[in-house]
């Protein structure tokens, strides 16, 4: 590297605070010089195959050409107009093919900046909804253990009160209630006694209820747990016994992650809200949206307020929407299917024998998502500088080293990923000793 980005590295060290890091500990940060198809490059050189989708957003890989025009064309227009009183056709054609790719019945499309907003506008649709319906007790979120929905107040008051990133936060937090987390995997025989304590609670509390918010099939950052379909389809159901709203967290799941266009269709559902975030513009800008049925949008309008109560300052904006169409172009085309289909072969070929390691204790895959579970936590650090080394850009949190690569990553780009995670799992100063 040259003087210039040795003292850029250093600034960046003493000055930026990055997700989730200390600023009197802080880990290192690598910097980027650029970055193209499947790959990153570093400042000092290396070339590592991104195997994070950059947090899981990055479907279609990095420098796409479709993707760069979009942006350009759009910029040489407008690049950002308010959306109150102004509308424009890149949010048209988007709300155009989410109603017409989405789930049945969601009709309504309400546009904001990231996936944890997309989650504030879902709960305050929905407690908005019982109170234009003078039910104003109805009020209260149910949600899951091990669940993640961001780390805004709201979103952070549904996330696992225990075991998620937000514990210290908890005396300040709308209080919510929680049903124990799904135990029955994806591929094991359904134990219908799975939905008990999940029915016990509806039961209980549907009077003061105004929402159900889960994570279909993959809980995310809470475990990078795969629960069974039949599960979620008892969700749904309950939520209409009980008359309850069903959001959808398909923040990380939506778009073909999963094997499916949504994770919902795995169980053959239909939320009444659903979020969508991360993957909605190729991970190329932020933008997420939180889709409802008619009844809800209509309920919530002719309310007391009169409106909905919610409008980011830059809502809708022209950039995003441009590049998330060209994006959904590319999904549309249908290439995804294979393209996922094959990741996930090759999981099971290369990642899948992993389980034997006396290190790990689970290896999970269901699509394009990988996951080993080792026994003990990893030393990000120390892990994060082998994976670089052994040109892989994985960034583990606690036991789980996992992979969500783009779309695009072909056979060899992804051998490099599992040979590496291979690789570490025998290197003791990669874990922390318990």
């Amino acid at each position: 590297m040259n003087n210039k980005q040795t003292e850029s590295l250093e600034f960046d060290k003493n000055h930026v605070w990055h997700p989730y890091t200390s600023m009197s500990k802080p880990l290192p940060s690598y910097l980027v010089s650029s970055a193209d198809g499947v790959d990153i490059t570093l400042a000092s050189g290396e070339k590592l195959v991104d195997g994070m989708s950059s947090w899981w957003s990055v479907l279609h890989g990095y420098n796409h050409p479709e993707l760069n025009k979009a942006l350009v064309e759009q910029s040489q227009k407008f690049s950002h107009v308010m959306f109150g009183g102004l509308t424009h056709e890149p949010a048209i054609d988007l709300a155009q093919t989410l109603i017409e790719i989405t789930p049945a019945g969601l009709n309504k499309v309400f546009l904001s900046d990231s996936g944890s907003v997309a989650v504030e506008v879902a709960l305050k649709m929905s407690i908005q909804y019982w109170h234009s319906k003078q039910k104003p007790e109805k009020h209260k979120i149910l949600t899951v253990r091990n669940g993640y929905h961001g780390d805004t107040f709201a979103a952070m008051s549904v996330c696992d009160p225990v075991n998620g990133m937000h514990q210290l936060f908890e005396p300040v937090l709308m209080k919510n209630l929680f049903a124990p987390a799904p135990k029955t995997s994806f591929d094991q025989l359904w134990d219908a006694t799975d939905v008990e304590e999940l029915a016990a609670m509806f039961a209980q509390h549907h009077q003061e209820l105004a929402a159900f918010i889960i994570e279909p099939i993959v809980q995310g950052a809470g475990g990078m747990r795969m629960y069974h379909p039949e599960y979620l389809k008892a969700c749904r159901a309950l939520c209409t016994q009980y008359d309850v709203l069903m959001i959808a967290d398909e923040i990380a799941t939506g778009l073909g992650r999963t094997g499916k266009l949504f994770a919902c269709e795995w169980a053959d559902i239909s939320p009444d809200i659903i979020c969508l975030g991360k993957t909605l513009t190729g991970g190329y800008m932020t933008l997420a949206a939180t889709l409802c049925t008619d009844e809800v949008a209509h309920t919530i309008s002719n309310g007391e307020a009169g409106c909905f109560m919610h409008g980011p300052t830059f809502m809708g904006n022209p950039l995003a929407c441009a590049v998330a169409n060209a994006s959904l172009a590319i999904i549309k085309r249908g290439h995804w299917q294979q393209q996922i289909a094959t990741i996930e072969k090759q999981f099971k070929q290369q990642l899948q024998p992993l389980i034997t390691h006396t290190r790990v204790n689970d290896v999970r895959i269901l699509g394009g998502i990988g996951v080993v579970e080792a026994n003990e936590n990893v030393d990000m650090a120390v892990i994060q500088k082998r994976f670089v080394a052994l040109g892989a850009w994985i960034r583990p949190f606690g036991k789980l080293i996992y992979i969500m690569p783009p779309f695009v990553i072909n056979s060899e780009q992804l051998s490099v990923l599992i040979n590496a995670i291979n690789t570490v799992l025998d290197e003791d100063d990669c874990f922390q000793s318990q």
